[in-house]
């Protein structure tokens, strides 16, 4: 005789959603700088949709503005100065 009706069940694991990183008045612009950079690594990369928590259609918007302000010289194409510590 079997105790518990249901011994197959998954536990309930409790997860924290993270608050999406541009909110609904935020225009997804070459000329916002603030929120851009945010989704531009230390070396100047445009970061994975993955790592940036947002939707296809924002990323393609972030894609552009980005690659806008690029050939407008706002933002490097790369950031290769190396720090040298001694």
């Amino acid at each position: 005789m079997n105790k518990s009706k249901r011994p197959f069940t998954k536990s309930k694991r409790s997860f924290r959603r993270r608050l999406p990183p541009i909110q609904s008045g935020d225009r997804i612009d070459y000329r916002n700088m603030s929120l851009i950079s945010r989704f531009i690594s230390e070396q100047g990369k445009i970061l994975s949709r993955r790592v940036n928590i947002v939707t296809l259609k924002q990323q393609r918007l972030i894609t552009i503005a980005i690659k806008q302000a690029r050939i407008l010289s706002l933002l490097p194409f790369l950031n290769n100065q190396k720090q040298f510590e001694r």
